[in-house]
C-alpha cells in the first residue's frame, strides 16, 4: 500500500515553487526595465515593491526620475528610493544623496546628501565615494576637507572610476590634499583618458604639451586634446586650434586652426572668440570660405569630420 505524501511536505513544495516563481517574475521585470519597457516593468515590480523589495523600490524610483512610460515625478522617485535605502540597499543610497545635493524630489540639503552618500560610500560604491569626495573638496553640506576629499577620490579611483582619478590627478596638480606631484598627476588623468573622460584627456594633453610630469611631446598633447575635442570639449578644441595655427604637434593649417577654435567659441570658451578673429584677419577669402564649410560639416557630424 502506497504510504500518503504528508500535508507538510505538499505544502513546502508549493512553497518552494511559489518563491521560483516569484523570482522569476522578478528577473522578468528587471528584462523589462533594461529593455525599455518601463511601463510593463513598473506594473511588474509594483507588488515586489509594496512588499518591501529594496531592489524592486530603487528601480521604480528610476523609472519614475526618468520619465519614460509614464509621467515624469521626482517626488514619487524619492519616496521609493528612499524605502530602498532605508533598508541598506546601496545604489539606493547613492541616489538618495543624489537627490538631495540636486533638491529633486526633496528639498535640496547638502548635509543630507553627505549622509547618504557616506551610508553607500563605505559599503564601496565608487560614485558615492566620488560624490563624498567632491563634497569634501568644496566644503559642500561639511567642512572643506582637502585631505578627506583626496581620501574618497581615491578609493573610487582604485575602483577605476574615471571621474574619480581624473579629480584626484587635479588634487596632485594643485597640491591639494596631498603634495604636489605632476608625475603622479599623470598617472591617474591617463588612466580616465584611456576610458575616454574628456577632461582627463585634455587635462594629460597639457601636462604633455608643458612637459609637467611626462616629457614634453606636442604630438602626444595633440592626440588627447583631439580625443577630448571630438567630444565636444570647448577647452581642448581650443587647444587643438592653437597646435594647429603654431603647427606644434599637427601641421601647421590656419585653416584647420579656425575650424577648431571656431568649434570651442560656440561651446562657450572665453579666450576663443578673439583668437578667431585674428585668425579671420589671416586668411583669405576662399581659405575662409572653405574653414566656414569645414565647420559647418563639422558640427553637423558632432565634430567626427572635421579635416580638409
Amino acid at each position: 500500500m502506497t504510504k500518503p505524501v504528508s500535508t507538510a511536505v505538499s505544502a513546502a513544495v508549493l512553497m518552494t515553487l511559489a518563491v521560483a516563481a516569484s523570482a522569476q517574475d522578478m528577473e522578468q521585470a528587471i528584462l523589462k526595465y533594461q529593455f525599455g519597457d518601463h511601463m510593463g516593468a513598473l506594473q511588474d515590480l509594483m507588488p515586489f515593491a509594496e512588499q518591501g523589495d529594496a531592489e524592486a523600490q530603487n528601480l521604480i524610483g528610476a523609472i519614475y526620475t526618468g520619465g519614460q512610460g509614464v509621467v515624469r515625478d521626482h517626488a514619487a522617485a524619492a519616496t521609493w528610493v528612499r524605502r530602498a535605502a532605508e533598508q541598506e540597499h546601496t545604489l539606493a543610497q547613492y541616489n538618495l544623496g543624489g537627490m538631495y545635493e540636486r533638491g529633486q524630489g526633496v528639498g535640496q540639503d547638502f548635509a543630507e546628501a553627505v549622509r547618504w552618500y557616506s551610508r553607500a560610500a563605505y559599503t564601496g560604491h565608487s560614485g558615492a565615494q566620488f560624490s563624498l569626495g567632491s563634497m569634501y573638496a568644496q566644503g559642500t553640506g561639511v567642512e572643506r576637507d582637502p585631505a578627506e576629499a583626496v581620501n574618497w577620490y581615491r578609493r573610487s579611483a582604485e575602483q577605476d572610476y574615471a571621474p574619480a582619478q581624473a579629480s584626484l590627478g587635479m588634487m596632485y596638480v594643485a597640491g591639494q590634499g596631498v603634495a604636489q606631484h605632476y608625475g603622479d598627476a599623470s598617472i591617474w588623468f591617463r588612466r580616465a583618458a584611456e576610458q575616454g573622460l574628456a577632461r582627463a584627456q585634455y587635462n594629460l594633453g597639457v601636462l604633455h604639451a608643458d612637459g609637467l610630469g611626462v616629457e614634453e611631446d606636442k604630438t602626444a598633447a595633440a592626440y588627447w586634446y583631439r580625443s577630448a575635442a571630438v567630444q565636444g570639449f570647448a577647452a581642448a578644441q581650443y587647444g587643438l586650434g592653437v597646435m594647429y595655427y603654431n603647427g606644434d604637434g599637427e601641421p601647421q593649417d590656419s585653416v584647420l586652426a579656425h575650424v577648431w577654435v571656431s568649434m570651442a567659441m560656440a561651446n562657450g570658451h572665453e579666450n576663443a572668440a578673439g583668437v578667431r578673429y585674428t585668425i579671420s584677419g589671416q586668411l583669405s577669402e576662399e581659405e575662409l570660405t572653405l574653414a566656414e564649410e569645414i565647420a559647418l560639416r563639422c558640427r553637423q557630424q558632432r565634430y567626427q569630420d572635421c579635416g580638409r
